[in-house]
């Protein structure tokens, strides 16, 4: 009966599906999860070696999977291998603390890293680049609604049987991923790396950009969260609430509404956040305004750097190395964050000391914001002709490549060509869609940057797109 109605299912729908409930599980126990911290608590134990080492494991996954996760079919295995490997790992919390708690942690970790930033290959195969947007934000959503229910049961119920509801969302995920398409391609060489050098400089800026804001994560979970442990009965279903509503607006927002200048707008809320901690009680009222400010702009931004890798996708044919590379740096900002919140308030969560300088870690960042996303948005500019391509009908794209004064110096072939790597499209996709062999685009692709006296396919766009005379 379920196979039935996978069937009915396309790609995008399964790929949404099967991260969602893998991140289901993760969230709800590897990665700061309840789970792990309810059975820590029953057990008289202090879980922080096990999540600052399963956090720093996660980061090595992200930043390791494009070596060696090169393709959809790829992919696919290792969410198959992977799930069942997961539901093993999982088991022994359901005894005593022992040994296999922290190898279970790392090694997950290590495992559920490398399964995110593979997820990109289906984010890339199963969304065109417009919209998705919409296929993150759902994922983000299914994802936080799935734990939020683990999260609860946990709590309210059993630490067990929260762990049991996580390892039954792992079995469907790789039912579910026995349905996801595989057709296999191995990346271009690197010796094309030269195509890629300007997307280089816009992730390292991105990269910047996340470990900056996430170290205010990493401080809510180590300063904010602990101050409200009293109020379990409203943190465990609260505390991804605003969070789901944010990423909710944000995909709804039609697209002549300028997303950046809700950055702004977090970056208030972020700081007024910390100034409400700082001068509120530890009432409800005060964990609801408290975490609304603060998990409404992680959502905001959360899908912001999403969004801006997803559509960095286009410009590389390994997936993983994208999304890992950017995730990967989400992760070293909640590392971070966390290990700096940890620290100051080791004497006294209530002091006034620690939260003025949790309050002033913020703010620095704060005022980095807007001269990243100054530069952000200058390196986005660089591929704004790539978009304008992209968003042309058939015709004008044929009309643009046939008439254009700069495109008069190629041969026919050349221009089929030339069109689609102004499309984005590696050279397998080239070869393919015109019959012919990828040695033979990259002999194409050689003239054509010759003529041109140039060396990538970012300088191309520019002596196309540009007013520079060639």
């Amino acid at each position: 009966m379920i196979y039935g109605r996978l069937k009915g299912l396309n790609e995008r729908q399964l790929a949404i599906i099967v991260h969602s409930l893998f991140s289901g599980w993760m969230l709800s126990f590897l990665f700061e999860g309840q789970i792990l911290y309810t059975l820590s608590e029953l057990y008289g134990i202090i879980p922080n070696v096990m999540i600052f080492g399963g956090i720093a494991a996660s980061f090595s996954g992200l930043l390791l999977s494009g070596f060696f996760v090169k393709s959809k079919k790829r992919a696919k295995r290792l969410f198959l291998y992977c799930y069942p490997v997961f539901i093993l790992l999982s088991i022994p919390f359901f005894f005593e603390p022992s040994i296999l708690w922290t190898l279970g942690i790392v090694i997950g970790s290590f495992l559920a890293g490398n399964c995110v930033a593979s997820w990109g290959y289906y984010l890339k195969s199963s969304t065109p680049k417009s919209e998705r947007i919409k296929t993150i934000a759902d994922m983000i959503i299914l994802s936080n609604v799935l734990m939020i229910i683990i999260n609860m049961a946990t709590i309210h119920i059993s630490s067990y049987l929260g762990l049991a509801l996580s390892i039954i969302m792992l079995l469907l995920a790789f039912i579910f991923a026995l349905k996801l398409p595989e057709d296999s391609y191995i990346i271009e060489s690197e010796s094309n790396v030269k195509d890629y050098v300007s997307i280089k400089s816009l992730l390292v800026f991105l990269c910047f950009f996340i470990i900056v804001i996430t170290i205010n994560s990493g401080l809510m979970y180590e300063v904010v969260n602990p101050a409200f442990e009293h109020l379990k009965w409203l943190t465990s279903w609260y505390w991804a609430v605003p969070y789901i509503i944010a990423i909710l607006i944000m995909r709804n927002l039609p697209k002549r509404i300028s997303r950046s200048h809700l950055l702004y707008v977090a970056i208030a809320m972020i700081g007024i956040s910390f100034i409400s901690f700082m001068s509120l009680g530890r009432s409800a009222i005060s964990y609801i305004i408290i975490n609304t400010l603060m998990l409404g702009a992680c959502g905001v931004y959360d899908l912001f750097w999403w969004s801006i890798l997803g559509e960095m996708l286009d410009f590389r044919d390994n997936a993983a190395k994208i999304l890992g590379t950017g995730l990967s740096a989400n992760n070293f900002g909640i590392l971070l964050g966390g290990m700096i919140g940890n620290a100051i308030i080791s004497d006294n969560i209530y002091s006034t000391n620690p939260t003025l300088l949790a309050l002033t870690v913020a703010c620095v960042g704060l005022a980095l914001l807007p001269f990243l996303h100054k530069h952000l948005s200058f390196l986005l500019k660089d591929h704004v002709y790539l978009k304008m391509y992209s968003e042309m009908t058939m015709e004008e794209e044929n009309n643009e490549i046939n008439h254009g004064e700069r495109l008069k110096i190629l041969s026919e072939r050349e221009k089929q060509v030339t069109s689609r790597l102004l499309q984005g499209k590696t050279y397998k996709t080239i070869a393919e869609e015109l019959f012919i062999s990828e040695n033979t685009v990259k002999y194409f692709v050689k003239n054509i940057y010759s003529k041109y006296s140039i060396s990538s396919r970012s300088e191309l766009i520019e002596t196309i797109f540009s007013d520079k005379e060639i």
